[in-house]
Protein backbone atom coordinates (compact mmCIF):
# COMPACT_ATOMS: atom_id res chain seq x y z
CA UNK A 1 0.00 0.00 0.00
CA UNK A 2 1.51 3.79 -1.00
CA UNK A 3 1.45 6.28 0.97
CA UNK A 4 -0.75 7.86 -0.67
CA UNK A 5 -3.18 4.97 -0.75
CA UNK A 6 -3.00 4.80 3.27
CA UNK A 7 -3.85 8.53 3.91
CA UNK A 8 -7.07 7.83 1.09
CA UNK A 9 -8.10 4.54 3.34
CA UNK A 10 -7.36 6.77 6.66
CA UNK A 11 -9.67 9.79 5.35
CA UNK A 12 -12.38 7.14 3.97
CA UNK A 13 -12.31 5.43 7.68
CA UNK A 14 -12.59 8.93 9.44
CA UNK A 15 -15.45 10.30 7.25
CA UNK A 16 -17.74 6.92 7.87
CA UNK A 17 -17.35 7.64 11.72
CA UNK A 18 -18.54 10.99 11.09
CA UNK A 19 -21.19 10.53 8.33
CA UNK A 20 -24.15 12.83 8.38
CA UNK A 21 -22.03 15.81 9.98
CA UNK A 22 -20.03 18.28 7.77
CA UNK A 23 -16.36 18.50 8.76
CA UNK A 24 -14.35 21.22 6.79
CA UNK A 25 -10.88 20.29 6.36
CA UNK A 26 -7.79 22.68 6.26
CA UNK A 27 -4.54 22.35 4.81
CA UNK A 28 -1.43 21.15 7.12
CA UNK A 29 1.62 23.59 6.15
CA UNK A 30 5.31 21.97 6.36
CA UNK A 31 8.56 23.59 6.03
CA UNK A 32 12.05 22.18 5.07
CA UNK A 33 14.62 21.85 8.10
CA UNK A 34 17.94 22.46 6.55
CA UNK A 35 20.70 23.40 8.87
CA UNK A 36 24.05 24.23 7.94
CA UNK A 37 27.35 21.96 7.81
CA UNK A 38 29.64 22.89 10.97
CA UNK A 39 32.45 25.73 10.36
CA UNK A 40 36.04 23.98 9.91
CA UNK A 41 38.47 24.78 12.65
CA UNK A 42 40.39 26.87 10.04
CA UNK A 43 39.97 29.28 7.20
CA UNK A 44 42.95 30.15 5.35
CA UNK A 45 41.19 28.19 2.42
CA UNK A 46 39.28 30.95 1.20
CA UNK A 47 39.22 32.24 -2.12
CA UNK A 48 39.49 36.32 -1.81
CA UNK A 49 36.37 36.92 -3.99
CA UNK A 50 33.02 38.17 -2.96
CA UNK A 51 30.01 35.10 -4.81
CA UNK A 52 26.53 36.08 -4.64
CA UNK A 53 23.83 33.33 -4.82
CA UNK A 54 20.51 34.19 -6.52
CA UNK A 55 17.45 32.09 -5.40
CA UNK A 56 17.61 28.97 -6.35
CA UNK A 57 14.95 27.84 -9.32
CA UNK A 58 12.54 25.19 -8.96
CA UNK A 59 10.45 22.78 -11.27
CA UNK A 60 7.40 23.95 -12.43
CA UNK A 61 5.25 21.23 -10.57
CA UNK A 62 7.16 21.81 -7.44
CA UNK A 63 5.74 25.71 -7.86
CA UNK A 64 2.53 24.48 -7.23
CA UNK A 65 2.99 24.77 -3.53
CA UNK A 66 1.40 21.24 -2.57
CA UNK A 67 4.02 18.19 -1.55
CA UNK A 68 4.10 15.90 -4.83
CA UNK A 69 4.07 12.13 -4.65
CA UNK A 70 4.62 10.30 -7.64
CA UNK A 71 3.19 6.74 -8.24
CA UNK A 72 5.07 6.24 -11.58
CA UNK A 73 7.87 7.42 -13.07
CA UNK A 74 5.84 9.72 -15.43
CA UNK A 75 2.68 10.76 -13.12
CA UNK A 76 3.25 12.85 -10.91
CA UNK A 77 0.18 13.89 -8.03
CA UNK A 78 0.03 16.45 -5.43
CA UNK A 79 -1.71 16.02 -1.83
CA UNK A 80 -4.62 18.06 -1.44
CA UNK A 81 -4.28 19.22 2.50
CA UNK A 82 -0.77 18.53 2.63
CA UNK A 83 1.42 21.77 1.53
CA UNK A 84 4.84 23.62 1.77
CA UNK A 85 4.47 27.03 4.23
CA UNK A 86 7.05 28.66 2.18
CA UNK A 87 8.55 28.04 -1.10
CA UNK A 88 11.47 25.01 -1.05
CA UNK A 89 13.72 27.18 -3.43
CA UNK A 90 13.82 29.94 -1.26
CA UNK A 91 14.38 27.77 1.74
CA UNK A 92 17.36 26.06 -0.33
CA UNK A 93 18.41 29.27 -1.24
CA UNK A 94 19.34 30.73 2.14
CA UNK A 95 20.80 26.98 3.17
CA UNK A 96 23.61 27.29 0.67
CA UNK A 97 24.43 31.28 1.70
CA UNK A 98 24.30 29.69 5.18
CA UNK A 99 26.31 26.75 4.15
CA UNK A 100 29.03 28.91 2.17
CA UNK A 101 29.68 30.85 4.86
CA UNK A 102 29.96 28.07 7.07
CA UNK A 103 32.55 26.38 5.23
CA UNK A 104 34.20 29.73 4.65
CA UNK A 105 35.43 28.83 0.84
CA UNK A 106 34.95 32.85 0.00
CA UNK A 107 35.77 35.95 1.40
CA UNK A 108 32.20 36.87 0.85
CA UNK A 109 28.72 35.07 0.37
CA UNK A 110 25.50 37.41 0.08
CA UNK A 111 22.22 37.29 -1.80
CA UNK A 112 21.60 38.47 -5.17
CA UNK A 113 20.73 42.02 -5.07
CA UNK A 114 20.86 42.36 -9.00
CA UNK A 115 23.83 44.32 -8.59
CA UNK A 116 27.01 44.43 -10.40
CA UNK A 117 29.48 44.56 -7.77
CA UNK A 118 29.67 41.20 -6.95
CA UNK A 119 32.70 39.23 -9.04
CA UNK A 120 31.07 35.98 -9.12
CA UNK A 121 27.25 34.46 -9.16
CA UNK A 122 26.05 31.59 -7.59
CA UNK A 123 22.85 30.22 -9.76
CA UNK A 124 20.89 26.65 -9.44
CA UNK A 125 17.94 24.72 -9.48
CA UNK A 126 15.97 22.83 -7.31
CA UNK A 127 15.58 20.14 -10.64
CA UNK A 128 13.06 17.09 -7.86
CA UNK A 129 11.70 16.90 -4.49
CA UNK A 130 9.79 14.13 -4.70
CA UNK A 131 7.94 11.52 -2.79
CA UNK A 132 8.21 8.02 -5.11
CA UNK A 133 5.86 5.24 -4.19
CA UNK A 134 6.92 3.06 -6.63
CA UNK A 135 9.30 0.04 -6.88
CA UNK A 136 8.48 -0.97 -3.22
CA UNK A 137 8.49 0.79 -0.45
CA UNK A 138 8.14 4.65 -0.39
CA UNK A 139 11.18 7.07 -0.57
CA UNK A 140 12.02 10.57 -1.45
CA UNK A 141 14.15 12.05 -3.72
CA UNK A 142 15.78 15.36 -4.41
CA UNK A 143 18.33 16.92 -7.08
CA UNK A 144 19.65 19.97 -7.12
CA UNK A 145 21.94 21.37 -9.83
CA UNK A 146 24.36 24.78 -9.63
CA UNK A 147 26.54 27.02 -10.98
CA UNK A 148 29.17 29.38 -10.34
CA UNK A 149 30.20 31.81 -12.72
CA UNK A 150 32.57 35.03 -12.78
CA UNK A 151 30.75 37.72 -13.88
CA UNK A 152 33.43 40.28 -15.43
CA UNK A 153 34.96 37.21 -17.32
CA UNK A 154 32.51 34.93 -18.27
CA UNK A 155 34.30 32.62 -17.42
CA UNK A 156 32.42 28.83 -15.98
CA UNK A 157 33.90 28.46 -12.42
CA UNK A 158 32.26 25.21 -11.64
CA UNK A 159 29.29 23.13 -12.08
CA UNK A 160 27.65 21.42 -10.20
CA UNK A 161 25.05 18.18 -9.52
CA UNK A 162 23.78 16.30 -6.21
CA UNK A 163 21.05 13.67 -6.10
CA UNK A 164 19.77 11.92 -2.99
CA UNK A 165 17.15 9.31 -1.70
CA UNK A 166 16.21 8.23 1.27
CA UNK A 167 13.85 5.39 2.42
CA UNK A 168 10.40 6.32 4.74
CA UNK A 169 10.12 4.14 7.48
CA UNK A 170 6.82 5.76 8.68
CA UNK A 171 3.78 6.15 6.93
CA UNK A 172 3.27 10.08 7.63
CA UNK A 173 3.70 13.06 5.83
CA UNK A 174 5.74 14.83 8.42
CA UNK A 175 7.97 11.68 8.05
CA UNK A 176 8.84 12.33 4.29
CA UNK A 177 9.30 15.90 4.70
CA UNK A 178 11.70 14.83 7.25
CA UNK A 179 13.09 13.29 4.70
CA UNK A 180 12.92 15.60 2.19
CA UNK A 181 15.44 17.74 4.86
CA UNK A 182 18.00 15.36 5.12
CA UNK A 183 18.06 14.52 1.23
CA UNK A 184 18.09 18.05 0.48
CA UNK A 185 20.92 18.93 3.46
CA UNK A 186 23.55 15.95 2.25
CA UNK A 187 22.87 17.05 -1.86
CA UNK A 188 23.74 20.66 -0.46
CA UNK A 189 26.81 19.26 1.40
CA UNK A 190 27.92 17.61 -1.62
CA UNK A 191 27.95 20.38 -3.60
CA UNK A 192 29.71 22.82 -1.24
CA UNK A 193 32.25 19.85 -1.09
CA UNK A 194 32.71 19.72 -4.94
CA UNK A 195 32.90 23.60 -4.94
CA UNK A 196 36.01 23.28 -2.58
CA UNK A 197 37.72 20.72 -4.77
CA UNK A 198 37.41 22.42 -7.95
CA UNK A 199 36.92 26.55 -7.65
CA UNK A 200 40.65 27.92 -8.18
CA UNK A 201 41.81 29.56 -5.75
CA UNK A 202 42.50 33.14 -6.48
Amino acid sequence: MTLKTFLTATVCVASLLMAGCAAVRYPTYYALNVAPAPKPAADDGRRSIVVAVRQFETADYIRQGRIVYRETPQEIGFYDYHRWAADPGATITTAVIDALRSARLFSAVVPYDGQEKQECVLSGRLARLDEVDYGGGVRVETRLVAELVNRRTGEMLWTGEASETSTIETRTVAAVVGAMSHAVQTSIDRLISSMDQQVPRF
